[in-house]
């Protein structure tokens, strides 16, 4: 049955997935690593580059509130089942 529950549930798992990859060990084979976003000054930013950017910005702002939401989720879960 598809509630709200599991909504949340899943876009906490994806938000997790996102922020433990590792871009020397995983992304740099590839061929998405720091050194393979080398970007003229003033070019259109390509969709890779956006999609780092994007990982980047949510390992940066969402590592605090992820622990307390997978807290959260980890006591709704042993408590409700």
């Amino acid at each position: 049955m598809f509630t709200l529950w599991s909504l949340i549930e899943a876009s906490l798992l994806c938000l997790n997935a996102v922020c433990i990859l590792h871009e020397e060990r995983f992304l740099a084979k590839i061929g998405w690593g720091a050194s393979s976003q080398v970007q003229g000054f003033g070019e259109p930013p390509t969709m890779k580059s956006q999609a780092l950017n994007l990982i980047r910005s949510i390992r940066t702002v969402a590592k605090i509130p992820l622990i307390l939401l997978n807290i959260v989720a980890i006591i709704f879960k042993l408590l409700l089942g």
